[in-house]
């Protein structure tokens, strides 16, 4: 059966979330990356947009504007999360999200900004950014328009969106760093045998 969490997100629906599970997420899930996160972070403005209980996407997506002043979703492909990584602890503190989407790992500051607030991060399979645009079934709104397309709030309401790999759980476990020391382990015996294969070659 699958996993899915709904907008708003409380702290008993990540309890028994753990690394490498598999989620997908209804209801609302914004926009949100560099710049907004600087905005709040580094200048102090309040977000546009509550987020307590919320989910965040780290991505800049392609929407287009339809005749009648509403938009359609195009693409929508997270971005590389570690971009936010000196942002993301004082981000989930201040903001209240629950779940944080993007590509990749995320660090130390992120993961303890997870155990203390109880939330997680979640990383959504790169290349399938206008597969995802198909799970957004309407964009709501739009905040910081000034910032661009890219950088924009967009305001999404999204059905099943995912799949969605935890990689930060609530108790602050990071798959990436798990499977860095497990692949890190591994490597003295590979590199052994591949050395002897091929030892011939000077």
């Amino acid at each position: 059966m699958k996993k899915v969490l709904t907008t708003p997100i409380s702290a008993e629906d990540l309890a028994g979330l753990r690394v490498g599970d598999v989620v997908y997420l209804t209801g609302q899930l914004v926009t949100c990356r560099d710049v907004a996160h600087r905005r709040l972070i580094e200048l102090g403005r309040e977000l546009p947009v509550n987020l307590q209980g919320g989910a965040i996407f780290h991505a800049g997506p392609i929407v287009r504007e339809k005749a009648d002043g509403s938009y359609e979703m195009v693409s929508i492909g997270p971005t590389t999360s570690m971009r936010m990584e000196k942002f993301e602890r004082q981000f989930i503190e201040q903001t209240g999200v629950k779940l944080i989407i993007g590509k990749g790992g995320m660090g130390e500051e992120t993961a303890a900004g997870c155990k203390e607030n109880k939330a997680v991060h979640a990383v959504f399979p790169g290349g399938c950014a206008v597969v995802a645009a198909t799970q957004v079934e309407a964009i709501e709104g739009a905040e910081w328009k000034d910032l661009g397309m890219p950088e924009t709030l967009w305001i999404n309401r999204v059905k099943l969106f995912g799949p969605l790999i935890i990689s930060i759980d609530t108790e602050g476990n990071n798959l990436f760093e798990i499977n860095k020391k497990t692949f890190n382990e591994r490597k003295s015996a590979v590199l052994e045998r591949i050395s002897q294969q091929v030892k011939f070659i000077k």
